[in-house]
C-alpha cells in the first residue's frame, strides 16, 4: 500500500501556488511549484531581492505583455499628438476697420462655419490656408506706441505666400507701411491697423 502512495506522489504534479513577482518594476503572475521546496524558497527570496528570476521569465503571462506596453507608452507621455498650429488671436479695437485691413488688402476670407454669437465678444474668423486668424473685439493690454518699426524683432505672425514682390505692391498702392527680412530673405513685415506684427514669407 505504502508502494502505491510513493507511486501515486511520483505521478500527481506538486501542488501549485500563484506568485505575484515584480520583474524590473513590472509585475508578473507565475507558478511556484511545491512551495515547502527549499530551493523554491530560496528562488523567491531571490527574486525578490533583484527583482527579477529566470522562473519568472519563463512562466511570464499575457499580464506582463499588457504591462511592458504601458511601461513603452510612459516614456511617450509627453507625446501628445501635435498636429498644428490650428489658430492665431490678434486683438483689434473696432472689428470693422480690421476686417477691412485683412479682407480688403490682404484678401482673406471668413469662415463662416465657426460661430460669431456665442462669445461675449465681437469677433470674426478669418482663413489662412487651412489655418486661421481669430480676430477679437477687445481692450488690448499692450502698448500700440514704442513698438519695434521692424516686425521681426517683435512678436509676430508668420504667413507663407507664394510672392512676395506682389504684396509689396499691394501694401506700396494701400500706403501701408512695411519692412523687408534684415537677413535678405523674400520675407516682408507689416502691422495691421492694430499694430499688431505680421510676417509673410515666400515659399
Amino acid at each position: 500500500m505504502s508502494s502505491c502512495s510513493s507511486m501515486a506522489s511520483l505521478l500527481i504534479p506538486p501542488p501549485t501556488l500563484p506568485l505575484q513577482l515584480k520583474k524590473d518594476g513590472i509585475r508578473v503572475s507565475t507558478l511556484l511549484t511545491n512551495p515547502s521546496s527549499k530551493i523554491d524558497r530560496t528562488g523567491l527570496r531571490s527574486c525578490r531581492r533583484h527583482g527579477r528570476c529566470s522562473v519568472a521569465k519563463a512562466k511570464a503571462t499575457v499580464e506582463e505583455d499588457v504591462l511592458e506596453k504601458q511601461s513603452v507608452g510612459a516614456q511617450d507621455k509627453n507625446d501628445f499628438g501635435v498636429v498644428s498650429v490650428h489658430h492665431v488671436g490678434l486683438l483689434c479695437e473696432n472689428l470693422e476697420r480690421s476686417l477691412s485691413f485683412y479682407q480688403n488688402i490682404l484678401g482673406l476670407e471668413i469662415n463662416e462655419a465657426r460661430p460669431h454669437d456665442k462669445l461675449p465678444y465681437r469677433g470674426a474668423w478669418l482663413w489662412v490656408g487651412s489655418e486661421m486668424i481669430h480676430l477679437m473685439e477687445l481692450p488690448n493690454p499692450d502698448p500700440l506706441t514704442g513698438r519695434p518699426t521692424h516686425g521681426g524683432r517683435d512678436r509676430h505672425t508668420c504667413i507663407a505666400i507664394r510672392d512676395v514682390s506682389k504684396l509689396k505692391a499691394i501694401l506700396d498702392d494701400a500706403g501701408i507701411p512695411y519692412t523687408l527680412s534684415k537677413s535678405g530673405r523674400p520675407a516682408i513685415f507689416t502691422r495691421d491697423p492694430d499694430a499688431n506684427a505680421l510676417e509673410f514669407t515666400q515659399v
